[in-house]
């Protein structure tokens, strides 16, 4: 989780690669009048993100209800919304993806073929809530390669299971 331009769907994608688990974008849940909102420079409000949250919990449910491992890079930016993913779910783990402002927006003006316009990092970095102790998450900076982002995560995790 984090705002856009933390390298959620690049963390993710390669965390799911590297624990041979599924991965899916949160993005791909959005329905298209989302998308369109957000190309067009809106940002999304409470009553657009409900549905979209709701669709990621099911596919949570559904994964973990099958015996399996998924990474979903998403946002979840409120807690509020990640009480909606998590439905109280103690087998899920939030993995928060921190940095400064600055180098997001680097990262976001140098971003191609992405609906999220950087002009929307503002309210972005006025909705996120960051995690708190009680959700039991695992927070690491961005301020790092992608591969030593991962070996803290996949060793944050082993340490949580004992391996």
């Amino acid at each position: 989780m984090g705002v856009s331009g933390s390298g959620k769907s690049t963390v993710s994608s390669r965390l799911a690669e590297r624990l041979g688990w599924i991965f899916e974008d949160a993005d791909r849940f959005h329905p298209a009048s989302n998308v369109a909102k957000m190309s067009a420079g809106q940002a999304l409000n409470d009553a657009d993100r409900w549905p979209w949250l709701q669709a990621i919990a099911d596919e949570i449910g559904r994964v973990c209800d099958a015996g399996n491992h998924i990474v979903i890079a998403c946002s979840a930016l409120k807690r509020s919304y990640r009480d909606v993913l998590l439905q109280g779910r103690d087998d899920v783990r939030l993995v928060f993806l921190d940095g400064d402002k600055t180098l997001i927006a680097e990262r976001l003006a140098a971003r191609k073929d992405h609906f999220m316009p950087p002009g929307l990092l503002d309210s972005q970095f006025e909705t996120l809530e960051p995690p708190q102790a009680d959700e039991r998450s695992i927070s690491v900076s961005i301020n790092a390669p992608v591969e030593s982002i991962v070996d803290h995560i996949v060793g944050r995790l082993a340490g949580e299971l004992g391996n």
